[in-house]
C-alpha cells in the first residue's frame, strides 16, 4: 500500500511502501444482491475473515456495521516470522492483508456481511489489486470459518456470477482458513485515528458513507473500537 505514515514514527515504516500513486479513478459503487441462501448460524458470537484489498477500508466499513463486535485488521496465510508490514507490502510473502471480524448474527448475518462487502469494499472481478494497490497480497477473498459461512459464501458468488451486475467476470474466491496474524498497534482502528490521513479521505472515507446510504438499518455512527 502506497501511502503517508500516520506519525512521524509509522513514516520510517511505510517509506517506500506508500500511497504516492498517479490519480486513480473512484471505486465503482455497486448495490449487491441480498442473498438468496441466507446464513442459519444459530446463536453466539461468529468469526469470518474477510480480504478486500487494503485492510484500512475493510476495517473501517465492518467497524461501522451493526452487529459486529469486533473488526482486526492483520494478515491472513503466510508464516509468523513474515507477518510484518514491511514484507507483506513488499509483495515477497504469502500472506494477504484482512480482517477478522467477529459478529452477532442475531443483528446481522453472514450473508448480510457478504453483501455489504461486495456493495461497498471490494470490487470482486479484480485479481490481486483493489483501488490504488496492486499485488498479490492485496487480493480480494473471502475465508469462511465455518462449513454454513462456506456453504453461503459460495452460493452468494454464484448468485452474483448470474446477476449480471457487472460487466466484467467474477474472481473473488473462497479460500481455506490458514493462520491469521494480527497486523502492528498502528494499523488497528486506522481510519477513526487519521481521519484526515489522505488514503482514507480518497479511498476509504466513501466506503463507510456508501455503506450508511445503502444499508443505513446497518450503519451505525460510533466507531467500534478492537
Amino acid at each position: 500500500m502506497r501511502r503517508f505514515a500516520a506519525t512521524l514514527a509509522a513514516a520510517a515504516l511505510f517509506a517506500g511502501s506508500a500511497c504516492q500513486q498517479p490519480a486513480i479513478a473512484a471505486e465503482r459503487i455497486v448495490e449487491a444482491p441480498a442473498a438468496q441462501r441466507t446464513a442459519k448460524e444459530g446463536s453466539g458470537l461468529k468469526t469470518a475473515i474477510f480480504a478486500g484489498g487494503c485492510f484500512w477500508g475493510v476495517e473501517a466499513v465492518f467497524s461501522h456495521t451493526k452487529g459486529v463486535t469486533s473488526a482486526v485488521s492483520g494478515y491472513h496465510g503466510g508464516t509468523a516470522r513474515q507477518a510484518d508490514y514491511k514484507l507483506v507490502s513488499s509483495g515477497v510473502t504469502d500472506h494477504v492483508e484482512a480482517v477478522k471480524v467477529v459478529y452477532d448474527p442475531s443483528v446481522v448475518r453472514y450473508d448480510q456481511l457478504l453483501r455489504i462487502f461486495f456493495s461497498v469494499v471490494a470490487d470482486p472481478t479484480l485479481k490481486n489489486r483493489q483501488g490504488p494497490d496492486r499485488g498479490a497480497h492485496y487480493n480480494a477473498e473471502l475465508v469462511p470459518l465455518s462449513s454454513e459461512q462456506r456453504a453461503v459464501a459460495s452460493a452468494y458468488l454464484a448468485q452474483m456470477k448470474k446477476s449480471g451486475l457487472w460487466s466484467q467476470p467474477i474472481v473473488t474466491s473462497v479460500e481455506p482458513a490458514r493462520k491469521f496474524y494480527p497486523a502492528e498497534t498502528y494499523h488497528q482502528d486506522f481510519a477513526v485515528k487519521n481521519p484526515r490521513h489522505p488514503y482514507i479521505q480518497r479511498w476509504d472515507a466513501p466506503k463507510v458513507s456508501a455503506l450508511k446510504r445503502l444499508y443505513p438499518s446497518l450503519y451505525r455512527a460510533e466507531f467500534r473500537r478492537n
